[in-house]
């Protein structure tokens, strides 16, 4: 572990590094997409933005009819149609994964779109979530170069599916304002 630097730990080469256009891991350059509304320091539910700040990768989620188990680390757990999370500031289950029927305003894991196949979960409010401060900030497929998303980091699926078989416990996500 490096020591901390005057902006705190210092990245390291095992870290996921975010800017505007891209995320750079293990040398390599991704391209990516992030919140319709910038990076922002005061992340807030619903604002559109990317939070800025570093994160912890504390888990992974996939769609096991659309990508085979033997493509990921045996970490990965499968999601299907009752998976969803749950984006209802003020419940105690907000910003965690919930099941249906759930009555709360929640976002659906399981997508007819391929946004969803695997997702990187983070530690952005979690494991205690602060009401109205976020939920469901993802490192997921993108829809399309360029396509922001509501708050995610997204990249293509190739390079997520890599990303995904390099990381290991704790990665830190870090994402730069």
């Amino acid at each position: 572990m490096r020591p901390p630097g005057p902006c705190g730990p210092c990245p390291g080469r095992r870290d996921l590094l975010v800017g505007r256009w891209a995320v750079r891991f293990l040398g390599r350059r991704f391209p990516a997409a992030l919140g319709r509304a910038g990076i922002t320091p005061t992340k807030r539910e619903g604002d559109g933005a990317t939070p800025a700040g570093t994160h912890r990768i504390i888990g992974m989620l996939y769609r096991a009819d659309r990508i085979g188990q033997g493509r990921l680390p045996g970490a990965a757990r499968p999601i299907g149609p009752g998976d969803l999370w749950s984006d209802a500031s003020g419940q105690a289950d907000y910003n965690r994964q919930v099941r249906a029927p759930y009555s709360f305003s929640h976002e659906r894991l399981y997508r007819a779109d391929r946004l969803y196949d695997l997702i990187l979960l983070t530690d952005w409010n979690w494991p205690d979530a602060i009401a109205g401060r976020g939920s469901a900030i993802f490192l997921h497929q993108w829809r399309r170069p360029g396509h922001p998303t509501a708050g995610c980091i997204a990249v293509r699926r190739d390079h997520l599916i890599w990303i995904a078989n390099h990381i290991h416990p704790g990665t830190r996500l870090i994402v730069k304002a």
